[in-house]
Protein backbone atom coordinates (compact mmCIF):
# COMPACT_ATOMS: atom_id res chain seq x y z
CA UNK A 1 0.00 0.00 0.00
CA UNK A 2 2.99 2.83 0.66
CA UNK A 3 4.21 2.39 -2.84
CA UNK A 4 0.74 2.56 -4.37
CA UNK A 5 0.65 6.05 -2.50
CA UNK A 6 3.45 7.75 -3.92
CA UNK A 7 2.43 6.91 -7.06
CA UNK A 8 -1.16 8.16 -6.47
CA UNK A 9 0.14 11.41 -5.58
CA UNK A 10 2.17 12.09 -8.68
CA UNK A 11 -0.70 10.85 -10.74
CA UNK A 12 -2.54 13.45 -9.23
CA UNK A 13 0.15 16.22 -9.97
CA UNK A 14 0.26 15.33 -13.28
CA UNK A 15 -3.49 15.84 -13.84
CA UNK A 16 -3.45 18.88 -11.83
CA UNK A 17 -0.76 20.57 -14.14
CA UNK A 18 -2.30 19.02 -17.17
CA UNK A 19 -5.76 20.48 -16.54
CA UNK A 20 -7.29 22.84 -19.24
CA UNK A 21 -6.82 26.75 -18.44
CA UNK A 22 -10.05 27.99 -17.37
CA UNK A 23 -12.29 30.22 -19.83
CA UNK A 24 -13.45 33.35 -18.22
CA UNK A 25 -15.85 36.14 -20.31
CA UNK A 26 -14.12 38.45 -21.87
CA UNK A 27 -13.36 41.61 -19.47
CA UNK A 28 -11.68 39.30 -16.73
CA UNK A 29 -8.49 38.65 -18.41
CA UNK A 30 -6.12 41.38 -18.26
CA UNK A 31 -6.65 42.83 -22.27
CA UNK A 32 -9.49 43.10 -23.44
CA UNK A 33 -11.95 44.36 -25.57
CA UNK A 34 -13.98 44.53 -29.40
CA UNK A 35 -13.56 42.95 -32.78
CA UNK A 36 -15.50 44.52 -35.31
CA UNK A 37 -15.29 44.05 -39.44
CA UNK A 38 -16.45 41.61 -42.05
CA UNK A 39 -14.97 38.70 -41.69
CA UNK A 40 -17.17 36.38 -44.94
CA UNK A 41 -18.40 33.33 -43.68
CA UNK A 42 -17.95 31.35 -40.66
CA UNK A 43 -14.27 32.85 -40.24
CA UNK A 44 -11.94 31.11 -37.53
CA UNK A 45 -11.13 33.48 -35.43
CA UNK A 46 -8.35 33.87 -32.99
CA UNK A 47 -5.78 36.10 -31.04
CA UNK A 48 -2.25 36.52 -31.64
CA UNK A 49 0.89 38.00 -29.29
CA UNK A 50 3.01 39.31 -32.39
CA UNK A 51 6.11 41.91 -31.90
CA UNK A 52 9.18 41.81 -31.25
CA UNK A 53 11.60 41.72 -28.29
CA UNK A 54 14.69 41.17 -26.63
CA UNK A 55 16.32 38.45 -26.50
CA UNK A 56 13.59 36.88 -28.33
CA UNK A 57 13.84 38.30 -31.43
CA UNK A 58 10.41 38.01 -33.28
CA UNK A 59 7.13 36.80 -31.56
CA UNK A 60 4.04 35.26 -33.18
CA UNK A 61 2.12 33.33 -30.30
CA UNK A 62 -1.98 32.58 -30.56
CA UNK A 63 -1.55 29.57 -27.60
CA UNK A 64 -1.80 32.54 -25.65
CA UNK A 65 -4.98 31.52 -23.04
CA UNK A 66 -7.82 33.84 -24.65
CA UNK A 67 -11.47 33.72 -25.45
CA UNK A 68 -13.58 35.40 -28.21
CA UNK A 69 -17.32 35.34 -28.71
CA UNK A 70 -19.77 37.09 -30.87
CA UNK A 71 -22.11 39.62 -29.51
CA UNK A 72 -23.79 40.26 -33.10
CA UNK A 73 -22.96 40.72 -36.41
CA UNK A 74 -19.81 41.23 -37.46
CA UNK A 75 -18.94 41.74 -33.82
CA UNK A 76 -17.12 39.73 -31.38
CA UNK A 77 -15.65 40.62 -27.43
CA UNK A 78 -12.45 39.16 -26.65
CA UNK A 79 -9.95 38.65 -23.51
CA UNK A 80 -6.38 37.77 -23.93
CA UNK A 81 -3.98 36.43 -20.69
CA UNK A 82 -0.64 38.28 -21.28
CA UNK A 83 1.92 36.73 -19.98
CA UNK A 84 4.13 37.95 -17.00
CA UNK A 85 6.82 40.10 -17.96
CA UNK A 86 9.86 38.65 -18.23
CA UNK A 87 8.50 34.93 -18.88
CA UNK A 88 9.15 35.06 -22.85
CA UNK A 89 11.67 38.01 -23.52
CA UNK A 90 13.00 40.74 -21.02
CA UNK A 91 11.52 42.86 -22.88
CA UNK A 92 9.62 44.08 -26.48
CA UNK A 93 6.77 45.66 -28.24
CA UNK A 94 4.01 43.84 -29.38
CA UNK A 95 0.18 43.91 -30.22
CA UNK A 96 -2.73 41.70 -30.17
CA UNK A 97 -3.66 41.10 -33.59
CA UNK A 98 -7.19 38.90 -34.28
CA UNK A 99 -6.68 37.08 -37.53
CA UNK A 100 -9.07 34.63 -39.43
CA UNK A 101 -6.73 30.97 -39.34
CA UNK A 102 -7.88 30.10 -42.66
CA UNK A 103 -5.70 27.24 -42.85
CA UNK A 104 -6.86 25.88 -39.09
CA UNK A 105 -3.05 26.31 -38.03
CA UNK A 106 -3.61 27.71 -35.14
CA UNK A 107 -1.66 30.90 -35.75
CA UNK A 108 -1.10 33.75 -37.65
CA UNK A 109 0.49 33.53 -41.48
CA UNK A 110 1.17 36.35 -43.46
CA UNK A 111 -1.80 36.92 -45.97
CA UNK A 112 -4.07 35.93 -43.82
CA UNK A 113 -7.09 38.32 -42.85
CA UNK A 114 -6.08 40.45 -39.44
CA UNK A 115 -7.67 43.48 -37.88
CA UNK A 116 -5.40 45.47 -35.12
CA UNK A 117 -5.01 48.78 -33.92
CA UNK A 118 -2.69 51.93 -32.98
CA UNK A 119 -2.19 50.66 -29.63
CA UNK A 120 1.59 48.87 -28.88
CA UNK A 121 2.17 47.05 -25.83
CA UNK A 122 5.16 47.47 -23.90
CA UNK A 123 7.14 45.38 -21.76
CA UNK A 124 10.31 45.96 -19.55
CA UNK A 125 11.14 44.28 -16.43
CA UNK A 126 12.24 47.64 -15.19
CA UNK A 127 11.30 51.45 -15.32
CA UNK A 128 13.54 52.33 -18.09
CA UNK A 129 13.91 54.55 -21.11
CA UNK A 130 13.39 52.28 -24.39
CA UNK A 131 15.30 53.29 -27.66
CA UNK A 132 13.43 53.95 -31.17
CA UNK A 133 12.00 50.64 -32.88
CA UNK A 134 11.67 49.71 -36.47
CA UNK A 135 8.69 46.96 -36.72
CA UNK A 136 9.22 43.57 -38.35
CA UNK A 137 7.70 43.46 -42.02
CA UNK A 138 5.21 41.23 -41.28
CA UNK A 139 3.95 43.95 -38.84
CA UNK A 140 3.56 46.71 -41.82
CA UNK A 141 7.97 47.60 -41.07
CA UNK A 142 9.13 50.87 -41.45
CA UNK A 143 6.26 52.00 -38.88
CA UNK A 144 8.93 53.25 -36.26
CA UNK A 145 8.30 53.60 -32.99
CA UNK A 146 9.87 56.47 -30.68
CA UNK A 147 12.22 56.50 -27.93
CA UNK A 148 9.96 56.11 -24.66
CA UNK A 149 10.03 56.22 -21.08
CA UNK A 150 8.00 53.13 -19.82
CA UNK A 151 7.49 51.56 -16.46
CA UNK A 152 8.04 47.88 -14.97
CA UNK A 153 5.95 45.20 -16.60
CA UNK A 154 3.26 46.44 -19.03
CA UNK A 155 2.64 49.74 -20.83
CA UNK A 156 0.58 50.87 -23.80
CA UNK A 157 1.33 53.24 -25.94
CA UNK A 158 -1.26 54.65 -28.57
CA UNK A 159 0.43 56.18 -31.51
CA UNK A 160 -2.84 58.35 -32.49
CA UNK A 161 -1.99 60.05 -29.41
CA UNK A 162 1.33 62.75 -28.47
CA UNK A 163 3.99 60.97 -26.53
CA UNK A 164 3.97 62.25 -23.21
CA UNK A 165 3.95 61.56 -19.41
CA UNK A 166 0.60 59.73 -19.92
CA UNK A 167 1.75 58.13 -22.86
CA UNK A 168 2.86 55.35 -22.88
CA UNK A 169 1.05 54.08 -19.59
CA UNK A 170 1.67 51.41 -17.16
CA UNK A 171 -1.51 48.90 -16.64
CA UNK A 172 -2.33 45.65 -15.35
CA UNK A 173 -5.46 45.30 -16.75
CA UNK A 174 -6.43 46.96 -19.72
CA UNK A 175 -9.95 47.71 -20.93
CA UNK A 176 -10.70 48.67 -24.98
CA UNK A 177 -8.51 47.29 -26.37
CA UNK A 178 -10.40 47.26 -29.91
CA UNK A 179 -9.23 46.08 -33.20
CA UNK A 180 -11.14 46.11 -36.50
CA UNK A 181 -10.65 45.62 -40.25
Amino acid sequence: MRSVLPALLLLSVALVACRPQEVRAPDAYPLSGTVAGRWGDSPRLRLALIGTGVPGAVKNDSTIGQNLVSSGLNSWQFGFELPAPGVFNVAGVYQVVAFDDANNNAQYDVGETVARNRKWLVVSPTDANIPAVTLPAFLGGGEPLPAMRVRSGWNVYDQSQPLGSANPVPFTTLLGYDLSR
